[in-house]
């Protein structure tokens, strides 16, 4: 086939696939953030909420480099469609942190158990207590009162920390700098013991950049949590739009050999 042949074929198609997704959107058929579920929902839940934030190259990171880079390779005006290269730190924006991130030879990100990615969500809010302090953490204590407020945490269940984060994302504030030490909350490793010797939950999340708070020198969350064969997320968008107890997460995690980890899209049912 010619080149122009080949570039009127893919310009063809193209327009095919715009028109069909101007009818859907039209239609009602795609969905918001938050928007009413479609009819394969699981029975019980009634909306979506996307717990993502927009990956891009100012995003903020630990080590307060850019993590995120890309490149236009084509152009639909001179080619005909569109195609970016993209190059990323594994633990950039939304992501997971794999067992392997913090262990000599855990599970890498490829292997998770796809059960494991569809998690009843528990969220532990302590947004207020974190407006007062930066360095507060989820404790024991914090957990023991979710459970008598909620009842038990289920098998597989996302325990996530709730502390208003989320807000601060395209802010200095989020990575909360203050010379010598990032200032923002995390778990506990005390309470990460908890969860792994008394409940049967498979992975916890944090709306920050670290499972660990901070002004952490030890990772001590990390390296208790990731080589029992758990997962963590980091940077969880939307968690204040969520209750407490009754949601589904769903993990769109990466699948590449042998990754400690990786930038994830995630979204709830409730």
């Amino acid at each position: 086939m010619c080149d122009v042949c080949l570039m009127n074929s893919v310009k063809s198609k193209m327009l095919s696939r715009r028109q069909f997704f101007q009818g859907a959107a039209t239609s009602g058929a795609a969905l918001t953030v938050t928007g009413t579920a479609p009819p394969a929902m699981a029975a019980g839940h009634g909306t979506v909420t996307d717990m993502t934030h927009t990956l891009h190259p100012g995003f903020p990171t630990y080590f307060g480099e850019p993590q995120f880079e890309i490149e236009t390779l084509a152009t639909f005006a001179d080619s005909g469609f569109n195609n970016q290269r993209i190059m990323v730190v594994e633990h950039t924006g939304t992501h997971i942190d794999a067992p392997l991130h913090f262990s000599e030879d855990g599970m890498g990100v490829d292997e998770l158990p796809v059960e494991s990615l569809f998690a009843p969500l528990c969220v532990v809010d302590i947004a207020a207590r974190a407006a007062e302090d930066a360095d507060t953490r989820v404790t024991p204590d914090d957990l023991t009162a979710w459970i008598a407020a909620n009842g038990e945490i289920p098998d597989n269940a996302c325990v996530a920390m709730h502390s208003g984060w989320a807000s601060k994302v395209d802010t200095d504030e989020f990575r909360n700098f203050d010379g010598e030490a990032q200032h923002y909350p995390g778990f506990h490793p005390e309470a990460a013991t908890m969860l792994m010797e008394e409940t049967g939950a498979a992975s916890i999340a944090v709306d920050t950049l670290s499972l660990d708070h901070g002004i952490s020198a030890d990772f001590a969350t990390h390296y208790a949590w990731l080589p029992s064969g758990r997962f963590g997320i980091e940077c969880l968008a939307n968690l204040d739009q969520m209750p407490a107890a009754g949601a589904t997460l769903v993990i769109g995690a990466p699948k590449h050999r042998g990754g400690t980890g990786g930038p994830a899209r995630i979204f709830a049912m409730v």
